[in-house]
Order: structure tokens, then C-alpha cells, then sequence
């Protein structure tokens, strides 16, 4: 394409585009007509030039140009109320369902690997030697030792606010950086597994594996579900980026992505309920069977509300991506 004949000849239209954008609020009904049509025909111009001659200065100008009247044309949108119901009746969880042949594997071999270290440090002294010396076990073990302790160290509000940052953090960190082929995500997950792991194996060794599992299951089966589910979407990002399937690796990414990020947002709910259950339920002076019997409740809503309400939006097509209103023209491509 000779580039100069292309502008000579397109010129005057984008001219035209340009003076109806700044007067867009007098225009009359058949000057709308015009600026959608010449909004359309720039779009193409655009896509042209950048595909066939992509000049600097002229990619400029059109991009400027087009989002301009893309959003004279489409009008502004402002988020409401009911998109955030949409959200964490439809897109949330539906977005859970999705990933779910990614973080219940996740989950299982998880949970395996925690055991399996359990075992090794509750049943080799050689192994928790190195942890600590045989003082500082006992210091952390011992009825009212750290392991207890944690639960009561700080004011209730302050502790929940402070155990739900930690967690989203770590979830966010999951999911964003799931990018990165999921190299960050398997290092956060191993590090949970790790500290999971050497909690139960030391109590366990200490012969107060039922107080250890009392503190931990009101809140922890809701919290590493919330961490699974975080862990396994970053997974699944990371593979998106070495088999993107049909769609271009950039669209692919892009959709991923954005469900991701989407998801963070409503892991930190999830986490912000289980925050809650260990500043108030976990060290409550309510009887070990009525504290995990909160936590299982609450591990069953929620498994309840993936498997039933996500798996319902799912099946009608949500995905958890935004409005496709909202989203940046996409270019089709060939199967």
C-alpha cells in the first residue's frame, strides 16, 4: 500500500470525524448517522495501516481518532451496583467452575504433598532437629505455645484484617503473576504446603495433633480452598501462555488474564470470610467440634455456591471476563 496515496485519500474524512467529535453534543440526527459511519470506516483505516504500513505519526492520529468516537459513539459507562451483584452471582463464580480442572488437582496433590511432609517430620527427629532445637519445639508446641498463641496475640479486628491482607496478597500473587509460565505461583503454593506441612508434623510429634487440627479447620479449609483456587487459575494462565489454543496468543492472554484479575477480587471476599472465622471463631471458647463444624459450613457454602450457582452461569456462557461493551475490539481469527 503507498501511504501517502492512502492519507491523500482518506484524509478529508478523518478531517470531517474529527470536527463532528467536538461538536458532538449540537449535532443533528444525520450527522450522528455520519459520525458512526466515518467512525467505522477510521476503525478500518486503522487496522489497515497498522497491518500493511504501520507509520508512526499516522497510527497515532487514527488511534487517537477512534477512541474518541468510540466513546462518543458508545457513551460512557460507569460501574453500578448491579454489576458487581452480576459479579458474585454469575462472573465469580462461574469463573471458579472454569478453572476447576485446574485447582482441584491442585488441591489433591497439595494436600497429599502436606501429608507426606507431616509424616516426615513427625516421624524422624533428625528432620525436626534441623527445624529448631529441641527448646524452641517445645516452646512452640506446648499448651498456650506459639502454635496456640498466634490465635490470640492480637486484637480480633486488627488480626482479621491482618490474616485477610497476607491471604490476598499471596492469592493475588497467584493469579497475576500466573503469567510467568505459573514458576511464581508453584513457589507460593510450595511455601503454604511447606509451613502446612511442618505445623501438623511438629504437633503431631508433640502428641497435640487434635489441638493443632481444632485451630486449624475452622478457618484453613475455607482459606486453602480460597489459596487452591488461586494457585490452580495462575496455573492455568501460565499454560495459556504455551498453548493458547484458537485464539491468538494476545486475545487468549488478554481473556485469561482479565477473569484473573476478576478473581482476585473476589478471592479476597473468600478470604476476607475466612479472616473473619480465625480472629473470632479459632480462638472462641467454643467446643473444638462446633468451631470445625463452622468451618466445614462454611467450606460447603462455598464449594456449594461453585458447584451450583457457577456451574448454572457457566453453562449459559459467562466466563468471568467483563461485558464484551467493555472490552477492546478483537480481530477474528481462523481455527
Amino acid at each position: 500500500m503507498d501511504l501517502d496515496v492512502f492519507v491523500s485519500a482518506h484524509r478529508a474524512e478523518w478531517d470531517r470525524l474529527d470536527e463532528l467529535l467536538r461538536r458532538h453534543r449540537h449535532l443533528s440526527g444525520a450527522e450522528v448517522d455520519e459520525l458512526v459511519t466515518l467512525y467505522q470506516r477510521a476503525a478500518t483505516h486503522l487496522s489497515q495501516v497498522q497491518s500493511t504500513a504501520p507509520d508512526p505519526a499516522i497510527t497515532d492520529r487514527l488511534t487517537r481518532l477512534v477512541a474518541r468516537a468510540r466513546s462518543t459513539v458508545t457513551g460512557a459507562r460507569t460501574a453500578s451496583w448491579r454489576d458487581v451483584a452480576h459479579f458474585f452471582t454469575a462472573g465469580f463464580p462461574a469463573a471458579v467452575y472454569r478453572s476447576r480442572n485446574w485447582w482441584v488437582p491442585t488441591a489433591l496433590l497439595s494436600t497429599v504433598l502436606a501429608a507426606l511432609i507431616a509424616w516426615w517430620v513427625a516421624t524422624h527427629p533428625e528432620v525436626r532437629a534441623t527445624i529448631g532445637a529441641p527448646e524452641e519445639l517445645r516452646e512452640m508446641t506446648r499448651p498456650g505455645g506459639q502454635y496456640e498463641a498466634y490465635y490470640s496475640s492480637h486484637p480480633a479486628t486488627s488480626f482479621a484484617a491482618q490474616v485477610w491482607t497476607n491471604n490476598a496478597q499471596a492469592a493475588a500473587i497467584c493469579l497475576v503473576f500466573g503469567a510467568f509460565l505459573g514458576l511464581p505461583v508453584l513457589w507460593v503454593l510450595f511455601q503454604n504446603v511447606l509451613n502446612l506441612g511442618v505445623g501438623i508434623g511438629l504437633m503431631g510429634s508433640a502428641g497435640r495433633l487434635d489441638t493443632f487440627l481444632g485451630l486449624l479447620l475452622p478457618h484453613g479449609l475455607l482459606e486453602l480452598t480460597a489459596v487452591f483456587v488461586a494457585a490452580g487459575t495462575g496455573l492455568r494462565l501460565g499454560w495459556t501462555v504455551i498453548d493458547p489454543g484458537p485464539r491468538s496468543r494476545r486475545t487468549a492472554l488478554a481473556q485469561e488474564g482479565r477473569a484473573a484479575v476478576g478473581m482476585a477480587l473476589g478471592l479476597a471476599a473468600v478470604l476476607l470470610v475466612s479472616g473473619v472465622i480465625e480472629a473470632f471463631v479459632t480462638p472462641s471458647g467454643l467446643p473444638t467440634w462446633a468451631r470445625v463444624l463452622i468451618g466445614i459450613l462454611a467450606e460447603l457454602l462455598f464449594l456449594a455456591y461453585v458447584h451450583v450457582v457457577g456451574r448454572r452461569a457457566a453453562k449459559v456462557g459467562e466466563t468471568g471476563d467483563i461485558a464484551v461493551s467493555d472490552r477492546s475490539a478483537e480481530v477474528p481469527t481462523a481455527a
